[in-house]
């Protein structure tokens, strides 16, 4: 097996490039595995429209790529679980061979216990049957029996009307506190009179943000004013709140206003 990235995100769009991704999923060999992640794109938070997700699950299907979904944010991105899970049952609906890794972590608070699911679309009983024996194969000297507890929760959770109308304001309070704070950052480095275009923070999606600071700008952020971030200039909005979105807005201020608009 040979491991190829793909394009996706461009840099100086500040967003996905549709056209480079489906160029390269085309020239991949036929039947090919194409990792994607099914909302909120770690570490970009920028999504494809459903228009274009449409476009990938149709060269998906046309060349009989295996369309392997990451999972990790359904619900936790817009608020609401259906519409996180657009893209996925698009593909499902219209063919296309897929896998899912699906996590709890976030959307359940279940950090600890990383529970999730592993789920393989066969086209019958005899191939499920094939399958289930290659994942037990690969399971049992990884974990074997994984604890219970964590997947008890979660099914208890979403058995249950009254607890799963609960989950869904939840997720729903803390997916829109992250959009709030989104905004909230934008809003601070206008006032501040920043003439950089922050609008790529407001539309992408998720936990993470691609603020574009360049590897230079993140180390003089993170020594000057102790903000930490990946190298790459991704930021954890979820780490934002009310008390320290302004100073963020502060020191996004000081590191970029010195650079020549479009300039990052």
């Amino acid at each position: 097996m040979v491991w190829k990235e793909y394009s996706y995100y461009d840099k100086s769009i500040k967003k996905v490039n549709i056209g480079n991704t489906i160029n390269d999923i085309t020239n991949m060999p036929d039947e090919s595995i194409v990792v994607l992640h099914s909302v909120a794109h770690n570490p970009t938070g920028a999504d494809p429209t459903l228009d274009e997700w449409a476009q990938i699950s149709d060269i998906a299907k046309q060349k009989g790529h295996l369309c392997f979904f990451d999972n990790a944010y359904q619900g936790f991105a817009s608020g609401d679980a259906d519409i996180d899970a657009q893209a996925f049952r698009h593909c499902l609906a219209n063919g296309n061979r897929i896998m899912s890794a699906q996590s709890f972590a976030k959307n359940f608070g279940l950090y600890g216990e990383r529970i999730g699911n592993f789920t393989v679309l066969c086209d019958n009983e005899e191939e499920a049957g094939r399958v289930m024996s290659q994942i037990k194969i690969i399971a049992r000297p990884i974990y074997s029996n994984p604890p219970l507890f964590g997947a008890n929760i979660v099914s208890t959770i979403l058995n249950e009307p009254e607890l799963k109308d609960q989950w869904k304001k939840d997720i729903k309070i803390m997916a829109d506190r992250i959009i709030l704070m989104r905004s909230k950052l934008v809003n601070g480095l206008t006032q501040l009179g920043s003439e950089h275009d922050w609008s790529h923070i407001t539309a992408q999606i998720g936990m993470f943000a691609f603020t574009g600071l360049s590897p230079e700008m993140v180390e003089r952020i993170t020594n000057e004013y102790h903000i930490y971030l990946t190298k790459d200039g991704r930021i954890s909005v979820a780490g934002l709140n009310s008390t320290n979105v302004d100073y963020v807005a502060e020191a996004l201020h000081a590191v970029t206003k010195d650079t020549p608009v479009g300039g990052f």
